[in-house]
């Protein structure tokens, strides 16, 4: 009967240990899936994190969107600006002679190249043009120099000058030593496109070589750079 006794204590003994050990294993389990539980929460949350940088991603992309629209928008405005610009060209009219101050610079005298430059401002409130070449007479003598024949091409076309802007042309003069003509002043008159001339004005001499002498002289078409500026 001990005997009986001692392996029915060491029988429950061991059934008891098997219990403790399968009770130990199913809350390892459990910590498992809890764990696992948490590691598919913190999963869903990155995922969420993820759709919402997403959201901010296409916020970028709209922004993008905004800044290509805005180069849009300040291309078109340029466009409206030079659109703007050629109708002010297009609208101006045709100089005049009492909105205009036109001088004159006596420029290497006495050498080779020598000539006056010819200024003609805009000082009135408007756009206006200037085209071809100024018809010009030097002091007293009353004819009208000619175009010279070694000018650039292009004298047809309208030089459109803002309030402010400038247009030059230059008288070349020829002297050959003898039988030649002194003077320290001219005049000039604007040509129409038609080839027409309004009044002759004097001109404003500046300078400390005012006087020039010439044989032969011609004229070259206005321009918006000087000539001979070297």
């Amino acid at each position: 009967m001990l005997t009986s006794r001692i392996r029915t204590t060491a029988l429950a003994a061991v059934t008891a240990a098997l219990a403790l050990g399968l009770t130990a294993c199913g809350g390892a389990d459990g910590d498992s899936k809890a764990a696992g539980g948490d590691k598919a929460a913190g999963t869903a949350q990155s995922r969420s994190v993820s759709g919402g940088d997403g959201k901010g991603g296409a916020e970028q992309a709209d922004s993008g969107a905004d800044t290509r629209a805005g180069a849009r928008s300040a291309t078109a405005s340029d466009g409206s600006n030079e659109v703007a610009s050629k109708d002010a060209a297009a609208a101006a009219r045709q100089c005049v002679g009492d909105e205009m101050l036109v001088t004159a610079v006596h420029r290497f005298a006495g050498q080779q190249g020598d000539h006056l430059l010819v200024t003609a401002s805009n000082q009135g409130s408007k756009p206006c043009w200037v085209t071809s070449f100024p018809a010009v007479r030097l002091g007293d003598d009353g004819l009208e120099l000619p175009h010279s024949k070694k000018d650039n091409p292009g004298g047809d076309k309208r030089i459109t000058l803002q309030p402010g802007g400038k247009a030059y042309s230059a008288v070349n003069l020829f002297d050959y030593g003898s039988r030649n003509q002194t003077a320290q002043s001219l005049a000039i008159a604007l040509r129409g496109t038609d080839g027409h001339q309004s009044p002759y004005y004097s001109v404003v001499m500046k300078g400390n070589s005012q006087q020039f002498t010439w044989n032969e002289a011609d004229v070259l078409n206005w321009s918006t750079e000087k000539p001979y500026d070297f």
